[in-house]
């Protein structure tokens, strides 16, 4: 149960922004809280099997109060650490494609920024050949923006595109407040719902990369020389020397953190290679799932095989790969993995730091492309993820495409992508539809143990006859007085045992 003598004083901080009149109705309400957290439960999830709810608990635990400010008093405190995203304003730039485009890469960006926490006030954007290479938008859009941000009182401004050093700081100068792009936007996400070891790592070297190239001061506070006595001015034993600027030190230092996150991740990878290459030993099929952010590839994990991983209708919910064993209907064993989610324009920095968890993807033999069928441009997305997909040299592996959320989606959308791609199915991990068809597809596409055989196997040898329903196909199965004769396809390894006993 929480203090209700410190509810009291935060209820006095709230009653404006959440509408409580009495402080009772903030403990009521608390009590509420903590008996719904006693059930372990988040309420609209309990009843649903396609989602994890313990770590929807967890998750839901954290969340960002709406009038709580991190508004900077002075631009030059501006640092790129964590972002604290709150009261925002988008900008975005239309070089190309229709106005249906522009207004639907501005509502991605828009779920981007609720997702890293934050309110969205207003959004702009503008046509244009190429972003201006001095502000991003045009001198006219720089002084309605910021006309706009007074007007909103927005504390942070977000540009839909990575912008260079020298854009960020002159649209810093114009508008007064702090500046994010779509790549600092996406690495925030990525650290708030990295839980594992080694997506943490992954996050930092990617913050780190990104960092690096963006180091600057104010006032020539960067570019000062340690002077002679070092020690004072904190460069002490370790520094270069007097020559060194404070921006050099600060360089070289995230150059050390990023090669001691490499080397951690290179152990870190070594042991997912070990497992992967047991599997490879074993020949057990693996399939990956794919696709793009919020596309449901963990509800339609969970439907397949029950895996109770995390669902949010969130982008980028799922960071830390899982991979369950599971059977066919005939009782052959292969792996499923979830990875994460796609997004266009994935920033580079990320794609690089994830590169083994993407391996997971690279090395499957099949990949179940999801895609979001209420999305308004699932062609868009289609495309997305096989850009990324080829970047790590997974495009010749074989693709299952599979349309989710066809429960909320429209039919016509759903029959249009279903005629652009020939090996598709329409699912709806949610209710169960179409389920069963794509549990078949995946099957018929898994790969074939490759070695015929046909053997008359003792009946004390019933181990190999378990193995051959696990790892092989049975063509044909009799029982006779001296044994079981059977046909069909085997690994090389469970060949070769059963050669002993072949006729």
């Amino acid at each position: 149960m929480t203090n209700h003598a410190e509810d009291f004083s935060l209820a006095a901080a709230l009653r404006a922004t959440e509408g409580w009149d009495d402080p009772e109705d903030l403990v009521d309400e608390l009590e509420a809280d903590d008996e719904s957290a006693d059930t372990g439960f988040v309420s609209g999830y309990a009843d649903d099997p396609t989602t994890g709810d313990l770590d929807l608990v967890e998750r839901h635990e954290l969340r960002r109060v709406a009038g709580l400010r991190t508004e900077l008093e002075d631009i030059t405190e501006v640092e790129y650490r964590q972002l604290r995203l709150e009261r925002v304003v988008l900008v975005g730039v239309w070089t190309e494609g229709s106005i249906a485009d522009i207004e639907n890469a501005m509502a991605e960006l828009a779920l981007l920024a609720e997702t890293a926490g934050s309110e969205v006030l207003d959004a702009i954007y503008q046509r244009r050949q190429s972003p201006d290479p001095a502000t991003y938008i045009g001198r006219g859009k720089v002084e309605g923006l910021r006309e706009i941000v007074q007007a909103t009182g927005a504390d942070t401004v977000i540009c839909d595109g990575e912008l260079a050093p020298s854009q960020l700081r002159n649209l810093e100068d114009k508008v007064k407040v702090k500046v994010v792009d779509r790549t600092a936007l996406i690495l925030d996400i990525f650290a708030q719902h990295a839980k594992s070891k080694e997506g943490q790592a992954q996050v930092e070297l990617a913050q780190l990369s990104y960092m690096k190239q963006r180091l600057r001061g104010w006032g020539g506070n960067l570019s000062r020389q340690a002077g002679g006595r070092v020690g004072a001015d904190g460069g002490g034993i370790g520094g270069r020397g007097p020559g060194e600027t404070k921006i050099e030190t600060d360089r070289r230092r995230i150059n050390d953190k990023i090669a001691k996150l490499r080397r951690e991740l290179k152990v870190m990878k070594g042991t997912r290679d070990t497992k992967r290459q047991e599997r490879r030993r074993n020949e057990i099929p693996s399939v990956a799932i794919a696709g793009y952010t919020n596309a449901g590839k963990s509800s339609l994990l969970n439907r397949l095989t029950g895996a109770g991983v995390l669902v949010e209708d969130a982008l980028f919910a799922t960071l830390d790969p899982t991979t369950r064993r599971t059977t066919t209907s005939d009782g052959r064993v292969f792996t499923m993995s979830d990875t994460v989610g796609f997004v266009r324009h994935l920033p580079h920095q990320l794609v690089e730091a994830f590169r083994s968890t993407l391996e997971e993807v690279a090395d499957a033999d099949l990949i179940v492309h999801v895609v979001d069928g209420s999305h308004p441009d699932p062609e868009g997305q289609l495309t997305a993820v096989r850009e990324v997909l080829a970047e790590i040299e997974a495009g010749d592996i074989p693709e299952l495409v599979i349309i989710n959320k066809v429960d909320a989606a429209d039919p016509l959308v759903v029959d249009r992508v279903l005629r652009r791609e020939p090996h598709a199915i329409a699912v709806s991990a949610h209710t169960g539809e179409g389920i069963d068809r794509a549990i078949a597809a995946i099957e018929a596409d898994l790969p074939r143990p490759r070695v015929e055989f046909t053997a008359l196997v003792p009946y004390a040898r019933g181990d190999l006859i378990d193995r051959i329903h696990k790892d092989g196909e049975i063509t044909t199965l009799e029982h006779t007085a001296d044994g079981t004769q059977v046909s069909g396809r085997a690994t090389e390894a469970l060949a070769g045992e059963l050669a002993a006993y072949a006729v």
